[in-house]
């Protein structure tokens, strides 16, 4: 089997139309697909075949999944072989230890998302491949060496010693071999849940921006009426919480919109004394190593509070009978044999976190980061807050490191890459004189595809003593100024059928020049196919009354009748 070979693909469902679909999904691999209707005819074909990856239906009448797997492991031959679970039904964490147990590599749930049915298949059956080459090598060399020993045999001490050196390095590249593999998959584990992320977010942030829109300028007009208050309240209270949870989703997608600044990590952490304390409790005293002449990092101050109080919290929650949390740091190289994989310069501040608790055994070290990921009880965590913080480091362009000894507490190490010249004038603009806040009445053309959104952003205009008109999409807008509609800014969605709101705002970059144009998106980043000017201003969703203030009063300019076309 050469590298271009394709491998046996064992399809195991009793419904004949799942078969269908599978094999269409995989069709595109290239690899020969084999499909079997019962656990019997699956285990006929494995004796007969050569068989990479096996895909198995869970619910079976005559044998379900997790015996036929038990039986196929039973088999000294297929002890490698990869079986992966498809489920239609919710496993509980018993079903997938079973499923674990029984020897399966991986699950997939129903409905089948293609993509990562394919980038599954595609990763185990590429592994078979090459440890099938890797076999052939070994082979090769094992009858090479015999050939020399018989040629050589009064050198057998040199030929031993040659022999030793050759298994050494198979296994330093058996080692590599699978360390890559480990890498290229969790690579694009991690892609593929930030690309569902991103969307996701996006839709949660259109729905919470007509949520607060509605409800901040609601708040305004109940103000004699206090029960109306609380209920507008908590609910206020709730819509942010959800806008915090996307904000989490983010970051460990390493998605999220930072807003970096040089930043004094002592002075940062010693600003946060109170708030920490309060955090712990009066059961968890607080010891500081902060070092005043460190040099200062390029980051978002915001998020890396918010880093440092989530990794404070689990370290209390760590220490129910109370304990000690020290937080230092130093600078440190990138030479140093351990530092995170995957840095990018050589100077680094070193900010850890360490705690008296408990610990993390070995399996739980090895997942602490993945998101979703808790060993908190159901409602006390959202297995967010680790892989957050390592999101923010990574994205920073740093990277987390975790220490753990069990019965003895756990340490956090994020390394932050310092700030260079370039990076300072970048975060520090010249000082001059700021904006003149407009005060005047300004008329807004809002472009959104959603009624809801754009009902939401024309009331808190409206509120705010501006005129708005809205437009369903991009055509409907330049429509309105070919008409002679008179604005001074143009508030436009990115993500619209047609023509997108940054095309929109190149359009009108070239038609009106003097005409602000400002980009209000769900996504975190824009994608990377918009080729997105960065001087073009954008506002994130969902945003508040203040921040679309902010906005008018920095972009709004003369009217668009009376600029160049």
């Amino acid at each position: 089997m050469s590298a271009a070979d394709p491998v046996n693909i064992l399809l195991v469902d009793d419904q004949p139309a799942k078969l269908l679909s599978y094999e269409v999904i995989l069709s595109g691999l290239g690899e020969t697909l084999i499909k079997a209707n019962s656990a019997h005819e699956a285990l006929a074909h494995l004796l007969k075949h050569d068989v990479a990856v096996v895909l198995i239906d869970v619910q079976m009448p005559d044998l379900d999944g997790f015996e036929l797997a038990a039986m196929i492991r039973e088999h000294p031959r297929f002890q490698q072989t990869a079986l992966i679970f498809v489920s239609a039904i919710h496993l509980s964490d018993l079903d997938r230890l079973r499923g674990y147990e029984a020897g399966g590599v991986d699950y997939v749930p129903v409905p089948v998302v293609p993509e990562v049915l394919r980038a599954k298949v595609r990763v185990f059956a590429e592994l078979h491949r090459k440890t099938r080459a890797l076999e052939r090598l070994n082979a090769d060399l094992e009858q090479r060496v015999a050939e020399r020993t018989a040629d050589l045999e009064q050198s057998r001490a040199a030929l031993q010693k040659l022999n030793e050196e050759l298994e050494a390095r198979i296994e330093e590249r058996t080692r590599e071999r699978e360390q890559a593999l480990a890498q290229l998959f969790e690579a694009q584990k991690i892609d593929t849940i930030g690309q569902l992320t991103g969307g996701v977010a996006h839709d949660f942030n259109n729905l919470l921006m007509a949520m607060l829109g509605s409800l901040e300028v609601l708040k305004k007009r109940l103000k004699d009426d206090s029960a109306s208050q609380r209920l507008l309240e908590n609910a206020l209270k709730g819509a942010e919480r959800g806008a915090a949870l996307t904000q989490r989703l983010l970051a460990f997608a390493r998605r999220q919109e930072l807003r970096p600044e040089i930043v004094n990590i002592s002075e940062l952490v010693s600003g946060m004394q109170d708030l920490l304390a309060r955090a712990l409790g009066p059961g968890i005293p607080l010891e500081n190593d902060l070092p005043p002449n460190l040099p200062p990092v390029l980051i978002d101050a915001n998020q890396l509070e918010l880093a440092v109080l989530n990794l404070a919290v689990n370290a209390r929650d760590a220490m129910p009978e109370g304990g000690l949390l020290s937080v230092s740091a130093a600078e440190v190289d990138a030479s140093d044999a351990k530092a995170p994989p995957g840095l990018k310069t050589r100077h680094y501040v070193r900010l850890s976190v360490i705690d008296t608790g408990h610990g993390m055994d070995e399996p739980t070290l090895a997942r602490a980061a993945e998101p979703f990921f808790t060993t908190k009880g159901v409602g006390k965590g959202t297995g967010l807050g680790l892989s957050m913080v390592q999101g923010l480091a990574v994205q920073s362009g740093g990277g987390l490191l975790l220490g753990n000894e069990p019965g003895k507490g756990a340490r956090i190490d994020l390394w932050l890459p310092l700030a260079d010249r370039a990076a300072h004038d970048l975060a520090s603009p010249p000082k001059g004189h700021a904006q003149e806040m407009i005060a005047r009445a300004c008329t807004v053309l809002v472009v959104d595809d959603d009624a809801l959104v754009a009902t939401g952003t024309a009331a808190m205009l409206e509120d705010l003593g501006h005129s708005v008109i809205e437009a369903n999409s991009a055509a409907d807008a330049l429509k309105l100024l070919e008409d002679g509609k008179s604005v001074d800014l143009v508030l436009t969605d990115h993500a619209m059928p047609g023509m997108s709101g940054t095309e929109l705002a190149y359009l009108l970059r070239t038609r009106y020049p003097g005409l602000g144009v400002v980009i209000a998106s769900g996504y975190a980043e824009l994608p990377a196919e918009t080729n997105a000017d960065a001087t073009i201003p954008k506002l994130p969703k969902p945003f508040a009354q203040s921040d679309l203030a902010r906005v008018v009063s920095e972009h709004a300019t003369r009217p668009a009748n009376t600029a160049g076309v």
